[in-house]
């Protein structure tokens, strides 16, 4: 890990536009940036972990005003560098607790980076830290999948979800306490290379006591960005929290 821009420096923003190609996708931005402008209005968005800039960067195209709080360099030049970045500024710091100035419309978190927070008061900082920027009225979003424990039979603690012929990653669970990690290993020229991703994973109830803690009431809740109903089923959720006008 680097000390300077966490689990996210160099190594990893040299290739992490590419081995997240499908979340570049059209279809898979559209929606995001559909919500997310409609939601901002007429006012600024703020994003938590912006990265190399996959949805501020179009929203930004839309005429939205964004600011975006990480903590990598490695991954934020990436962002600066890319046609438009200019219009995107950048604070670095962790968004758990790090502010900036002025007040907006909509904060967000994309992609299950809430977890990057890997404890319970980080995560709760984090809904504090949204409610403070946003002015009365405004919303803080969120990505994130719900927790697949139902795919773990009792004495298992991993979960599988890529395997090749150059690789295989799997993500680990402890239910005791929330703490999860995703874990790959690829095969370069005949060696072994690991990476490992430390989350703490959050259910969609304990979101939304974090955000009553930071004053905030749940607005709505869907299965992802196109708005499809969040049912039993759903692996993943778009949850929006809204900061009352009053």
């Amino acid at each position: 890990m680097s000390d300077e821009d966490g689990y996210f420096g160099e190594s990893v923003a040299a290739h992490y536009d590419e081995s997240a190609a499908d979340r570049f996708t059209p279809e898979a931005v559209d929606p995001a940036v559909d919500l997310l402008t409609e939601l901002a209005g007429t006012g600024r968005a703020l994003e938590f972990g912006v990265g190399t800039g996959r949805i501020a960067l179009p929203l930004a195209g839309r005429g939205v005003p964004v600011h975006g709080i990480d903590m990598s360099r490695a991954m934020t030049s990436r962002l600066s560098a890319k046609p438009g970045g200019d219009a995107v500024g950048v604070t670095i710091g962790d968004f758990a607790t790090t502010r900036v100035p002025g007040t907006f419309t909509v904060a967000y978190l994309v992609f299950n980076t809430i977890n990057n927070l890997t404890t319970q008061d980080a995560q709760v900082d984090c809904f504090r830290n949204a409610a403070d920027h946003l002015e009365p009225g405004g919303c803080f979003v969120i990505e994130v999948g719900v927790p697949e424990l139902r795919r773990l039979p009792p004495g298992q603690t991993a979960v599988p979800f890529r395997i090749g012929p150059t690789g295989w990653a799997f993500d680990t669970y402890d239910t005791a306490t929330q703490a999860m990690s995703s874990n790959y290993v690829t095969l370069v020229d005949g060696r072994p290379e690991y990476e490992y991703y430390p989350f703490r994973y959050v259910w969609p109830s304990e979101l939304d006591l974090m955000a009553r803690l930071a004053g905030l009431r749940l607005r709505d809740r869907w299965e992802g960005w196109t708005r499809k109903p969040f049912t039993h089923e759903s692996d993943g959720h778009v949850s929006v929290w809204e900061k009352p006008a009053d």
